[in-house]
Formats: C-alpha cells, sequence, structure tokens
C-alpha cells in the first residue's frame, strides 16, 4: 500500500518564518483520502497540534524531528523562496512489478524516497545525497532562522487596548447613570415637609429651586430605583443573539447614545410627574444592557487568545469604577450645583463618549482604516480558527446539554450573589458596627469599588501572564482565578463578624471582601470565549441573567434575615454566602473547560 505525507510549506506576508498551511497533512491509501482536522496556520517556532504530529511516525515510519526537519527546514538559505512552495497532491504509486512502493515524503515540492531502516527512514534526497549529509546543513539554517528577530507587535500602546480603554469609559459612564439616583434620591426627596404648605423663606425656595424636592413615599422610591433593573433583565438574551447577527458598532453606540439622553431628561421628568421618571429609568435600564451585554462580542473578533484576560478585565472593571466616581463627587455637586446637574454632567459625557465610540470603533479589524498593518495581521493570524465572518444558528440544545455552559451559568449566580452582599449591604454593615457619619460612611462604601477595579487588572494582566510564559495552561488559569474570586472573598466576609471591636479590621477586611471578587475577570467571567468564542455573547447574556437572578434572590433573603434576627444576621448572611460561593467553586472546577467545544466549531474539510 503506497502512502504520501504532504507538507505545504510556503512563505507567510513579509516574514522569513516557513509557515504551515492547513489542512497540513493529507494521508493517501489506495487513492482514498483520510482528512486530517485542520491545524491553525503555526510556524516552525510553534506547537503543532498533537492530533497532527502523532500521525507522522504512523504513516512514514519517519521520527517526528526528522519528519518536520525535512518538511520545514530549508537545504540552502539563498534558495529559501525557490525551495519552499506548496506540495502538490499525488495518488498512490506502485512500482514497476506491481508491488506496493514505500512510503514517500514530498516536501517544498521534491519528491524524496524512504526505505526504513533501524525503526527510522533513510530518505534519499533529489540530488544523490542522504539525509544524514544535510543534516548539518539543515540545523544550521533552522538555527538562522531561530536567529532572526521576531517581528514585533505592539503591545500595550496599540490600537486594540485602546479600544478596550474606550469600553472602559463605556462602562464608566453607564455605570455611573445607573448609580448616580441612589444618591441624588437622598436630596431629591423630603418626605417630612407637609405637602402644600405655604410659609416658607426664601433661602428655601432659592434653595428649591437649585434642588427640587418631591414628596415620593417609599415604595415610588423602590418602584424608580428597581426600574433601571427590570430594563436591564428583560434585555439580556433578544441582545446576546442579535448581538452575532447586527453590527456591535451601532448598537452599543444607538444604546449609549439613548441612555445619555434620558440621563439628560430626567430632571424635566421628575418635574413633570414621577411616572416619566419610571419611564426614562426603565428605558435606560434596556439601552444599559445593551451596552453591557453586546460589547463582549467585540473580543471575538479583536482579543486575541493570549490577550483575553487584560483586554476583558480593561474593559469590565469600568462597571467597577463607574459607582466609585458617583461615590466620590455626587455629593459635592449636590451641594454646589444642585442634584439635576449631577444628570446632566454624566448625560454630556455620555453624549460626548458617543461620537468618539463612532469615529474610533469598527466591527472587525480588518475593516479599521487607522489600525496598522502589523496589528491587524496578528490579531487576525491568531483567531483564524476561532471565528468567522457567518453566524450559524444557535445550537440551543448542545448549550443546554453542555456542562462547560452549566459550570458558567452557576458560578456566575454565584458570583453576582457575593458581589451583591458585599457591595449593597457594605453601607448598612457599617453603619450598624462603625457607626459614622454619612460622609464616612460612603468613602468607606467607595473603597471596595476602587479596589476592586484594581483587582480585576491586576488579574487580567496576571492570567494572560501565565499563558504568554506557558506557565499555566488556560484551564488551569480560569479555575485558578475563579477559586481566587469565590474562596477569598467569602474568607474575609466570615471573618467580619468577629472583628467589631476593630475598626482598622473591618475596615481592611471589607474592602478585601469587596475587591478580591474581581478576580473573576481572569477566571469565569471569560470562560466562555475559550469554549464558544462565535456564540460569546449570546452566552454572556444568558450568564448574566443567571447572575441576576442570584442577586436579586441574595438581596431578597438577605433582607428577610436582617429583619428577622438582628442579632446573628450578619454571621448567617456571611457563612450563607460563604456557603454558595464554595459550592458554585466545586461544580466549576469539577466539570469546567476551557477548549472550543464541537457545537462552537465550523467544520470544513477541504481534500488535497
Amino acid at each position: 500500500m503506497a502512502q504520501t505525507l504532504i507538507f505545504a510549506c510556503q512563505q507567510f506576508g513579509q516574514e522569513r518564518t516557513p509557515w504551515l498551511q492547513s489542512p497540513n497533512i493529507s494521508i493517501l491509501p489506495n487513492n482514498q483520502t483520510i482528512q486530517v482536522p485542520s491545524v491553525a496556520s503555526v510556524s516552525s517556532s510553534s506547537t503543532l497540534t498533537k492530533r497532527t504530529l502523532h500521525l507522522i511516525p504512523l504513516v512514514t515510519g519517519l521520527s517526528i524531528s526528522d519528519a518536520l526537519g525535512t518538511g520545514i527546514a530549508k537545504s540552502k538559505r539563498n534558495n529559501f523562496k525557490e525551495s519552499h512552495r506548496s506540495a502538490e497532491s499525488f495518488g498512490a504509486s506502485k512500482q514497476k512489478d506491481g508491488s506496493p512502493s514505500e512510503p514517500t515524503v514530498i516536501a517544498g515540492g521534491a519528491m524524496r524516497e524512504a526505505t526504513p531502516s533501524r525503526g527510522h527512514a533513510s530518505i534519499k534526497l533529489g540530488g544523490g545525497q542522504t539525509l544524514q549529509q544535510e543534516e548539518k546543513q539543515l540545523q544550521s539554517c533552522m538555527q538562522m532562522d531561530n536567529q532572526l528577530p521576531p517581528k514585533k507587535v505592539p503591545g500595550f500602546c496599540s490600537f486594540r487596548y485602546g479600544l478596550s480603554f474606550l469600553v472602559h469609559c463605556c462602562n464608566v459612564i453607564t455605570a455611573a447613570q445607573r448609580t448616580c439616583l441612589n444618591l441624588t434620591m437622598v436630596v431629591m426627596v423630603n418626605s417630612t415637609d407637609p405637602h402644600g404648605l405655604l410659609n416658607t423663606s426664601t433661602e428655601k425656595l432659592l434653595g428649591n429651586i437649585k434642588n427640587p424636592v418631591y414628596n415620593w413615599s417609599p415604595d415610588i422610591q423602590g418602584l424608580i430605583l428597581s426600574s433601571t433593573f427590570y430594563g436591564f433583565v428583560i434585555i439580556q438574551v433578544p441582545v446576546g443573539y442579535f448581538s452575532g447577527i447586527y453590527s456591535t458598532k451601532k448598537m452599543i453606540g444607538f444604546a449609549l447614545c439613548l441612555s445619555s439622553v434620558l440621563s439628560l431628561l430626567i430632571p424635566p421628568a421628575a418635574g413633570t410627574g414621577v411616572a416619566w421618571v419610571i419611564v426614562c429609568r426603565a428605558v435606560q435600564g434596556v439601552a444599559q444592557g445593551i451596552v453591557g451585554t453586546a460589547q463582549f462580542e467585540i473580543y471575538a473578533k479583536w482579543a486575541p487568545p493570549l490577550e483575553r484576560g487584560r483586554l476583558t478585565s480593561i474593559s469590565t472593571s469600568g462597571f467597577l469604577l463607574g459607582p466609585f466616581i458617583v461615590l466620590l463627587v455626587t455629593g459635592v455637586i449636590c451641594e454646589s450645583l444642585g442634584w439635576p446637574m449631577v444628570f446632566y454632567i454624566f448625560g454630556a459625557c455620555g453624549c460626548a463618549l458617543c461620537l468618539l465610540w463612532f469615529i474610533l470603533f469598527y466591527d472587525d479589524p480588518k475593516d479599521h482604516p487607522c489600525i496598522s498593518i502589523s496589528e491587524k495581521e496578528y490579531i487576525t493570524s491568531s483567531l483564524v480558527q476561532q471565528v468567522s465572518s457567518s453566524r450559524q444558528s444557535l445550537p440551543i440544545k448542545s448549550m443546554l446539554k453542555s456542562l462547560p455552559v452549566w459550570a458558567i451559568f452557576i458560578g456566575t449566580f454565584a458570583f453576582f450573589w457575593s458581589h451583591i452582599i458585599t457591595t449593597l449591604y457594605t453601607p448598612l454593615f457599617i453603619n450598624s458596627t462603625l457607626h459614622v457619619n454619612i460622609k464616612e460612611n460612603g468613602f468607606l462604601s467607595s473603597l471596595p469599588y476602587l479596589f476592586g477595579w484594581i483587582c480585576g487588572i491586576l488579574a487580567g494582566q496576571l492570567s494572560d501572564f501565565f499563558l504568554t510564559r506557558n506557565i499555566l495552561s488556560v484551564i488551569a488559569v480560569r479555575k485558578l482565578f475563579t477559586a481566587a474570586g469565590f474562596l477569598l472573598p467569602a474568607i474575609f466576609a466570615v471573618c467580619l463578624p468577629y472583628l467589631s471591636s476593630s475598626f482598622y479590621g473591618i475596615v481592611i477586611f471589607l474592602i478585601l471582601a469587596g475587591a478580591t471578587g474581581s478576580f473573576c475577570l481572569g477566571g469565569i467571567l471569560i470562560n466562555g470565549l475559550d469554549i464558544a468564542p462565535r456564540y460569546f455573547g449570546f452566552i454572556k447574556a444568558c450568564s448574566t441573567l443567571s447572575g441576576m437572578l442570584g442577586g436579586l434572590i441574595a438581596s431578597t433573603l438577605t433582607g428577610l434575615i436582617l429583619r428577622q434576627d438582628p442579632e446573628s444576621a450578619w454571621f448567617k448572611t456571611f457563612v450563607l454566602m460563604a456557603a454558595i460561593n464554595v459550592t458554585g467553586l466545586i461544580f466549576y472546577l469539577i466539570v469546567a473547560k476551557a477548549e472550543i467545544q464541537n457545537w462552537a466549531k465550523e467544520r470544513q474539510h477541504t481534500r488535497l
């Protein structure tokens, strides 16, 4: 049985390093093609997949090093272009007497006859030389390849990092627009003044012009504050689906513009009637849900696999910096300029940022006119086998049967549970244990957001550092940072009730409990990009919906615990949070994966 092993080698771009183009290998026994799954374009300095390597000794009798040396190395440096060209497909050959011939290796277009010897093949070259005679020349040429300086690719000061920072700014603005009403509500409502009081001083009337006061009941206030949440929830799944079909640039740009315009309209809407405020906030929640979910589709085309942690952590950390800025400046703005200026300032910033978005962002790096050629080639070549321009139908049944997807859903549920408790209930815990005034409480409550922002960016940098240096595998990195983001907040939170006598101890542990959860930005929160880059937007939307369900249950249950058992309420709350985190972590560690799942692949077979 004649067998032929084909190595197709050619130059790639302006590089002098030979590249193996996919599909690399075709085995042709008796004119029948056995197609090997295509391998992404890799250079000679890269590592071929095990599925390709293990076929070489089985087919030819060659050792892997001999086969690769024959296929990749060039005999002479000045004849590189001529000796390395695409190999043609060859059928099974027979000897003159009709007996099957020995395996033949075609490398760079030159046919070389192989005869088994001592378990390996002794290859006779076209010019009468043996492989042993040219081994030194081949090794010297390969050493020359290795000594060539690698092609420089723009790093931190590159367009993809600038794009990530632009998304970061969008998240800061949308988070600020969403949370600023939580603080301005304090000065917007004055329930102590009787409605319709006529005798008021001139100073108070002037103050009411700058800071209008409304008599909204606690129920109305709760409805206004929660209306954004309901708008955010209902849009998750639709935007996750359509983000892979329609232009992400237009979806985020128009949604950011709508959210900003509605922020400008909230002060006049409050003067018109409470119903208009609720409508504005609900629609604003829909717009912010589009911005928060559609952005994850960006990294399927813009983030190289070894930079996903950095790019996503930079952008996503904006959701933590926004509330910190609001807690820091809202009080000052309300006192000096009045609470309406809070909405005007953040709304105007959003409108200006919207213009920058439409100018600077493009859906695909191939279409961007400003990005450098080297960076464009780096991004597209690193993602050549992971995304395609065509969006296939959603494999809903396969997703529901996929345990790695359920690991993300359950883990996100646990993450939001602990995040809501360590951030939403921080002011209440500080007030009940430290007994500080409102300004000190606001400052201390903002610190977990600031340090969470720092930890989130640090997590992205460290996760990609471990990957680029080959210290850990992708799945090991995801599990490591997920474990840190789940266990550390649980440990610090459980210790809080035992530190009631130490002011600084409570502050430090409270900050660490709220900040260390951001390590999940390098773990479970981007794991969907590993297992299904083509459907990452939809998976992220569904996991966010699962997380919001966890946050809603956590908030409701914590409120019940605090009302029924004030003495040991915080201990029970934090222990329950730790149990939820550990349970979600165990399930994630058991079934989580980091390889592209079969249902998320685009199967294409090419016959040589």
